[in-house]
């Protein structure tokens, strides 16, 4: 090969690989490295894009009840499998109709295109489901809230993530809660 070529041929290679790398690190933020999740950004530009495209797409607002005590009881890594297992069993109720994100710490976030009271009842019966985990069964529970994009005056998701309110709404109930659909 000719020396010029060569040399000439030789920032372009470079600046492949660099996009290869940037590519990479940008999908990796855009996933929680624990659960596999979105993170806010990754899950935000999914959630907005369903909402346009679906009128009755449910934002749904997860929060696990007592993470702090079972973190504390039986030690980090088996809130570490509490977190998995949540990313787990939202990941499989959203299938091919939602998306599911972790926000932080122990709140998740979903959009599904449809919500019933049905497939509310299968997801909090899924998160209430308890974990096994090194040879003991820990109770996990989780309270949920939910948001109608159809029953919001402008069909935003900073609307939509009013589910909040009826997370701490169910909380508030003394836990293990859900504010299921109407």
């Amino acid at each position: 090969m000719d020396l010029q070529l060569a040399a000439s041929l030789a920032p372009l290679l470079g600046w492949a690989v660099h996009s290869g790398i940037l590519t990479r690190r940008l999908a990796s933020a855009r996933r929680d490295p624990l659960t596999g999740l979105h993170t806010r950004a990754g899950w935000t530009a999914r959630a907005e894009h369903c909402i346009r495209r679906h009128p009755h797409a449910a934002v749904l607002l997860v929060d696990l009840d007592h993470f702090k005590i079972l973190n504390d009881t039986h030690g980090h890594a088996a809130g570490d499998a509490a977190l998995v297992a949540t990313a787990h069993r939202l990941r499989a109720w959203c299938g091919r109709h939602g998306t599911a994100g972790r926000l932080g710490g122990d709140e998740f976030v979903a959009v599904v295109q449809d919500l019933t009271a049905a497939d509310f009842d299968t997801l909090t019966t899924a998160l209430h489901r308890p974990l096994d985990y090194e040879d003991a069964s820990l109770p996990l529970a989780a309270s949920v809230g939910t948001c109608l994009v159809a029953e919001l005056p402008v069909p935003a998701l900073t609307d939509a993530l009013a589910a909040d309110a009826a997370m701490y709404a169910a909380k508030g109930r003394g836990r293990r809660g859900s504010r299921a659909p109407r």
